[in-house]
């Protein structure tokens, strides 16, 4: 089991190198570059910084989150799995920032993802708790420490950072759950939930249920991808 964390508020930038060097991870069949990721932390670092030095940007207590539009699902490719895994599970691959919903005949949906930052990575397993449609955001009081001017709670919609689905991890403040920021997909970006496109985690909740288990790993070898 895990100890609760906060939730997530983050905003990258993506900007990729030709001259980079390639790790040993694809994404919808496009490499990742290791040298791309450490630029891109240190982006959202300095955008991190820059926040906290707004200290007169104060957002009212109560917002709302705007429109909550239809988001149709969208099922992300197929991987082989290299060994037996429960059908039903969810395996979390937080260095390869992958998300495998395991299916039967030793398949997985692979679903990319933003997962935490420097200092906010756990693993451990968990089930899921509730699943919630365009929830609301209610910072808790150490992300409004760290961020002042955060409201206390937002109300679920297109600007609320949660996206049109999450998914609860026990009695934790993590999350699997969508985002208004697609560019942060495939980041070390959050507080410690693990963000999705709002069409990818719309259809992982036609899949998953209460008590669905989530294992969370620091690096999953399990799978071969089609790109490899």
């Amino acid at each position: 089991m895990i100890a609760a964390g906060a939730l997530c508020w983050a905003v990258t930038l993506f900007a990729a190198s030709p001259q980079a060097i390639a790790q040993d991870e694809w994404i919808y069949g496009q490499p990742v570059f290791r040298s791309d990721i450490l630029r891109e932390q240190r982006l959202l670092q300095r955008e991190r910084e820059a926040r906290r030095q707004q200290s007169n940007v104060n957002y009212p207590e109560f917002m709302t989150g705007g429109a909550r539009p239809e988001i149709v699902p969208e099922a992300p490719q197929t991987v082989a799995l290299l060994r037996a895994e429960n059908p039903g599970t969810i395996i979390i691959d937080s260095g390869g920032r992958r998300l495998f919903y395991v299916l039967p005949g030793n398949q997985a949906y692979e679903y990319p993802i933003s997962v935490g930052r420097e200092g906010f990575a756990w693993t451990g397993t968990e089930n899921i708790s509730r699943i919630a449609a365009w929830p609301d955001w209610n910072p808790p009081a150490e992300m409004r420490v760290r961020e002042p001017g955060l409201p206390k709670t937002m109300t679920g919609g297109l600007k609320n950072p949660l996206g049109a689905k999450a998914l609860y991890l026990g009695n934790t403040l993590y999350r699997i759950h969508g985002t208004n920021d697609a560019r942060s997909i495939g980041m070390a970006a959050s507080s410690g939930c693990f963000r999705m496109m709002n069409e990818h985690v719309t259809h992982l909740a036609t899949l998953a249920g209460i008590g669905t288990q989530v294992r969370v790993v620091a690096s999953y070898r399990g799978a071969r991808s089609a790109a490899r």
